[in-house]
């Protein structure tokens, strides 16, 4: 008997405007089918109402009432994915009531990591009961909160479905993933010392903002810009002298822990050519801290397209670098299909987060599960 297919949604903190959407047959245990993918553009209205609230955000920093502004942003975007699923839906020719659940991320628009003094706390905007209310489909959302409540960093949570797109090559110990979105996040496991994940670091919200400032595009494609200018050794030392590189797994970043700001006073192409160089020797750093130092890893996420930032995470790092679509993996679509993977766990009442993926207590369930009514 075939496994249910389960829809995941993505719209990372790196602001790009899409909406990835992927169907993907599995039991929250294994993957036995990668199905329909597409990436659904957001409305420039929604777009700009995205970055306005991810900016109020910053000010509003979890102190007095949420600002006014996501409440409406929450409803467009969660209109926005409902449409973008039912398309979805409609393009894959597979019938509604084949569907077991959506998972649905919503958008990250605040996110801090617990310390010493203090819990974390996270905010993703999206209405899972709306959306299942309109779709018709069960829908499982809100994934971070239990996990932080639970003393953990609620991020990241891809590791255990990384842990299952290992598990499907036969890979070892030797080769972990890293996905390149607005941050760097890496996943590997080991029979000895089990799954371990953190972020790494900057990865390419800082660079596209730093292009952006210059009002020449949103990203620096191929990798160009950078690879015309020269990286501030003296500069990225001082960035790397940061506590966040030296500290113990797990941990997690919000996208403006690391600004593109740090490449003020640099020409377009040495600011890019810093930060890219910062991915590469972040990815390198966060390597130096695992019990059992891998040799591989497989790269995921839009940053795996800019060869200028691939040859950083090469030489900087010191590791071989594959880009996952050499596995038949889709590269672009792997944290879309990380929370279809996450709802079927959560339908299972399977833990999402563990001890040396999030710092949580013990491997922890996670999700709210949102049924039509």
């Amino acid at each position: 008997m075939k496994m249910r297919w389960h829809i995941g949604l993505m719209t990372g903190t790196v602001l790009d405007g899409n909406i990835d959407v992927a169907f993907l047959r599995t039991d929250g245990k294994l993957i036995e089918e990668f199905g329909y993918y597409n990436l659904m553009p957001y409305d420039e209205e929604v777009k700009a109402l995205l970055i306005k609230a991810t900016n109020e955000a910053q000010i509003w920093n979890f102190n007095g009432p949420e600002p006014a502004i996501f409440s409406k942003t929450e409803a467009a975007l969660t209109n926005s994915q409902t449409v973008a699923v039912q398309k979805c839906i409609k393009l894959s020719g597979i019938d509604k009531n084949e569907i077991e659940a959506v998972g649905f991320h919503g958008q990250t628009v605040l996110h801090k990591a617990p310390n010493k003094l203090s819990k974390g706390k996270t905010r993703q905007l999206g209405d899972g009961q709306r959306m299942a209310n309109e779709l018709g489909i069960p829908v499982v959302y809100d994934f971070r909160t239990n996990d932080m409540t639970e003393g953990g960093q609620g991020a990241p949570l891809c590791p255990i479905y990384h842990a299952a797109l290992l598990k499907k090559i036969a890979a070892t110990s030797t080769t972990a993933i890293l996905n390149l979105g607005g941050l760097g996040n890496l996943s590997c496991y080991s029979d000895k010392y089990g799954l371990m994940a953190f972020d790494t670091g900057p990865a390419n919200a800082p660079l596209n903002d730093w292009i952006k400032s210059f009002n020449i595009g949103q990203m620096d494609i191929d990798g160009e810009i950078a690879a015309r200018g020269k990286a501030d050794e003296s500069k990225l030392a001082e960035i790397l002298k940061d506590p966040y590189f030296e500290v113990s797994f797990p941990k997690s970043l919000d996208r403006f822990d690391f600004s593109y700001k740090i490449a003020e006073g640099m020409s377009l192409e040495d600011g890019a050519a810093t930060l890219t160089a910062l991915v590469g020797a972040s990815v390198g750093k966060g390597l130096d801290l695992l019990p059992i130092r891998p040799t591989q890893v497989i790269v995921s996420g839009g940053g795996r397209k800019n060869p200028t930032m691939m040859q950083e995470i090469s030489s900087r790092a010191n590791i071989n670098v594959e880009t996952a679509d050499k596995y038949n993996w889709r590269g672009d679509a792997i944290e879309a299909e990380c929370f279809a993977f996450l709802a079927a766990r959560s339908l299972a009442n399977l833990p999402i987060s563990y001890p040396k993926t999030t710092g949580v207590w013990k491997p922890m369930t996670g999700g709210l599960i949102a049924y039509p009514s």
